[in-house]
């Protein structure tokens, strides 16, 4: 039987989903929202153009709408926050909470592909696997192992998307540009103002700004019709991904951070890992063991952190 189908923007949206009432949630409907927005947005662009201007886009837009509905002021709005202090504690609390989220992950969908491209390329060895894997997960996340571990093992499997063969990186920009996008829609929503203690970027709800929906609404309406700098640009100004959007929104949580632990004079970082990782054709004395030939675990994986540690470099030059 053949059935037509019409989509109608006005027509309600609906999502099939079991959940319990939960603030985590109450957000992932939001963001979920998100997606079928921009859906419905560029729902007029020839089929070939129905998609996100890049994979980061369409998890970044869900987020943004998470930004605001997660804030203590939209909650109260909503009736879902009995009224409290809107002081520097309480917003210090809110942003380590959203820290906890934003920023922590952050190093883990990079790693996660780091992983990846070193498999693809053939730079580390399927012998190497888990041991690069762990490597990187100290290096870059100060996380090691809870037991010591074999390439008997395959820890990265653990992790959906390696075992499926989905890209990470879109999670990963997508925590980037988020950011972008809340700063612009909230200074069009009139709710951000830099340099403004008593309008953060933290503490911004976008909910019933039109002029910010209508900003927002444009960029969607593009879907993958044009490149993903185009799209940026239209609702930013800008046409690169950067961080700037996340440092102004956790300036207040950096800038107490530093004062406290300068006080409390705590440690910055972490200290190497005392988990081997061997097995019996390779056994490990310590990280220093590394063959001339760079092919062992170890050199695998200091011969990759050393490039990205020049790419770096280069970069910021």
């Amino acid at each position: 039987m053949d059935h037509k189908v019409l989509i109608n923007s006005n027509a309600p949206s609906r999502i099939k989903q079991c959940t319990t009432i939960t603030k985590n949630f109450f957000l992932t409907t939001h963001h979920e929202m998100g997606h079928i927005q921009y859906y419905l947005q560029y729902k007029d662009q020839p089929v070939i153009y129905r998609a996100g201007a890049n994979p980061g886009f369409h998890e970044a837009v869900g987020d943004v709408m998470s930004l605001s509905v997660s804030t203590p002021k939209h909650l109260r709005v909503m009736g879902l926050l009995e009224d409290g202090p809107d002081d520097l504690e309480s917003n210090i609390n809110q942003l380590y909470k959203m820290g906890l989220d934003k920023i922590v992950f952050l190093p883990f969908a990079y790693l996660l592909d780091l992983f990846r491209y070193g498999v693809f390329r053939g730079t580390t060895a399927p012998q190497d696997y888990n041991c690069h894997f762990w490597q990187l997960r100290e290096a870059l996340q100060g996380v090691e192992p809870a037991a010591p571990r074999t390439e008997e093992d395959f820890d990265p499997a653990a992790k959906y998307h390696i075992a499926a063969d989905v890209e990470y990186m879109r999670y990963y920009i997508s925590y980037i540009i988020q950011f972008q996008f809340h700063r612009s829609l909230c200074q069009l929503a009139g709710e951000y103002t830099p340099g403004d203690a008593s309008n953060l970027l933290s503490n911004c709800d976008i909910y019933k700004s039109t002029t910010a929906g209508n900003a927002l609404g444009k960029m969607l309406q593009l879907g993958s019709s044009k490149p993903w700098p185009d799209a940026m640009e239209m609702l930013t100004g800008q046409r690169k991904m950067d961080a700037s959007g996340v440092l102004e929104y956790f300036q207040p949580l950096h800038d107490w951070l530093k004062t406290e632990n300068e006080r409390t004079g705590e440690y910055i970082g972490w200290e190497p890992s005392t988990i081997r990782q061997s097995d019996s054709r390779h056994p490990l004395s310590s990280p220093e063991r590394v063959e001339a030939s760079g092919a062992t675990r170890y050199g695998t994986y200091l011969t990759t952190t050393k490039s990205l540690k020049t790419k770096a470099t280069t970069n910021k030059k």
